[in-house]
């Protein structure tokens, strides 16, 4: 049987151990960079939503155009590689934001094109982070990786969202989008010291145009249902998600939750959550992965009818924990499942298009956040938010594909799993 010991294994090997330290310290930047930036823009003089939506619009945007170049990029070059250079320029993106910040000189074109500069950075770094794994934890040890990989991760965003809030209160969010920066350069020093070596990366992967590549990876993304099927259902989800995470939440926090700290304790019950998650899915071996993982997409409404019908702040806090479980589950047993399931050398490609699926409403539900919380109030936006999530979760349940994908038997069983072909 599989053990917690045999999973903490892997953490002896180190290039695990520098990739979990990367990306820990990555997601502690990222974790500050919510709250810092939302209540940095909102208290510029003059700045509203639709301010702070037009800034995250252009963050968001710019990864999703760039997702797909982001994953042919991350199939051609070594991916340690292009994962430092997309945490560097990451951490550009936030110097200059913070810089922007602490010297008052903030006009809308200078965040916008900072915070674009960003969004191209992440469309870089996480197809080339979602390929990664493979090339460095063994097959029957996948699920494990990930789960390990996401407890680093969810332990990062449960301290940087206290954090956060406690450095936005005391400091300002100028410094704290310098911290933001400061982690991702760190994170893109640990990556350069992985030092993958040529043969491990898959043969002949330049000997074809872009185009090719892209259609290639096209090929294999539409052949598998389970695959295109809940990226559709997410496409609709992230974009009411954004708007729940992105600017209605912080905006009702602001309006009568008591603003940052409220907003903080929401993103620490969420990354708390995800923490919990882990030990579930660390130990959790279904035979349908992909059912299972749709299934845990419908609690993920609740926080947005607790915040909508003027819930008690410590309930919504809960809700939020209840999400960040339920996102974790799904995570880990998603990109196991592509994993398994998607050849190794088109691995980034099918990611960039899982990304860019998924992603591409985002910003839409950015920018209308804000009108739409200014027409209708925040808190019924919010509850449109929560109907989304379900009707959009209850309609990929209907595919067969996503019913019906079996685990191979060895990993339902918790024994270690011999490499999987990839289906048709």
């Amino acid at each position: 049987m599989h053990s917690y010991r045999r999973d903490l294994g892997l953490l002896r090997d180190r290039r695990f151990a520098l990739l979990l330290s990367a990306r820990t310290i990555s997601v502690l930047g990222s974790a500050f960079a919510p709250v810092a930036l939302a209540f940095g823009v909102l208290g510029l003089p003059g700045a509203n939503a639709t301010t702070l939506s037009v800034v995250l619009t252009a963050q968001a945007l710019p990864m999703v155009v760039f997702m797909l170049v982001g994953g042919v990029i991350a199939d051609r070059f070594p991916r340690s590689r292009v994962m430092m250079v997309g945490e560097l320029v990451n951490a550009l993106a936030f110097f200059a934001l913070a810089a922007m910040l602490l010297t008052g000189w903030t006009p809308l074109p200078a965040l916008v094109t900072a915070a674009a500069i960003g969004g191209v950075a992440m469309a870089v770094l996480f197809p080339a982070l979602t390929g990664i794994i493979p090339d460095i934890v063994p097959a029957e040890q996948l699920q494990a990786g990930n789960a390990l990989l996401g407890l680093g991760a969810n332990s990062s965003r449960v301290a940087g969202a206290v954090l956060s809030g406690i450095t936005v209160v005391l400091f300002g969010g100028g410094w704290a989008l310098a911290v933001s920066g400061a982690m991702f350069a760190v994170a893109g020093l640990l990556i350069a010291a992985l030092k993958m070596t040529p043969g491990e990366r898959p043969a002949g992967e330049k000997r074809h145009s872009v185009l090719a590549d892209l259609r290639e990876g096209w090929h294999e993304f539409r052949s598998r249902q389970w695959i295109w099927v809940v990226v559709l259902q997410f496409s609709v989800m992230v974009m009411a998600i954004q708007a729940g995470h992105g600017v209605l939440g912080p905006l009702l926090a602001k309006e009568s939750l008591g603003g940052a700290p409220a907003w903080s304790a929401f993103l620490a019950g969420e990354a708390v959550g995800t923490m919990a998650g882990v030990l579930f899915s660390l130990r959790l071996r279904p035979s349908r992965p992909i059912l299972m993982a749709t299934l845990l997409c419908l609690p993920i409404a609740v926080p947005y009818f607790m915040l909508g019908f003027s819930t008690p702040l410590w309930v919504i806090v809960g809700g939020a924990f209840v999400l960040g479980v339920c996102f974790d589950v799904f995570g880990v047993l998603w990109y196991t499942t592509m994993q398994r399931e998607v050849p190794a050398e088109s691995l980034s490609r099918v990611s960039s298009y899982d990304a860019l699926g998924s992603l591409m409403f985002g910003p839409l539900g950015l920018m209308l956040a804000g009108p739409v919380a200014a027409l209708v109030g925040t808190r019924s936006a919010l509850i449109g938010c929560g109907v989304i999530v379900l009707l959009s979760t209850l309609a990929a349940l209907l595919s067969p594909g996503v019913r019906n994908l079996r685990a191979p038997a060895a990993a339902t069983a918790a024994q270690p799993a011999a490499p999987q072909p990839a289906s048709g």
